[in-house]
């Protein structure tokens, strides 16, 4: 029964040789091309998008990214659930239908509620 194993011992094997030659060779390429540690002028850079950085990094954002967020979610969510119940319908048969036109059923009010709240509105 152990033989049934040995693949995934053989991946988690190779999984932590790559990952520490990785880091063992990121080591040695930093000390041969000699890289220092970058002083405080190189923080105000910009850096991902691409705009200067004037103002706090702690300052609040408006509730909208959030709720796109949460919405982006639900319904990766919903999807993430859509494909296992479609593959797998035939054997659910009818109790599968009604559960999974409950689940729909309730994300549809969801974003109903959503709607006539003004969420989905960007000003």
């Amino acid at each position: 029964m152990l033989h049934n194993y040995l693949p995934i011992l053989i991946f988690l094997i190779f999984a932590i040789l790559l990952s520490m030659a990785i880091i063992i060779g990121s080591t040695c390429v930093a000390k041969i091309l000699k890289t220092q540690r970058t002083g405080a002028g190189d923080k105000l850079v910009p850096f991902e998008c691409g705009f200067d950085a004037v103002d706090n990094a702690r300052m609040p954002f408006d509730v909208r990214f959030y709720l796109v967020a949460i919405l982006f979610i639900v319904f990766d969510l919903e999807v993430a659930f859509l494909f296992p119940w479609a593959i797998a319908l035939r054997q659910m048969a009818w109790a599968g239908v009604f559960a999974m036109g409950a689940f729909l059923l309730l994300l549809i009010f969801g974003f109903i509620y959503e709607w006539k709240k003004g969420a989905l509105e960007w000003e």
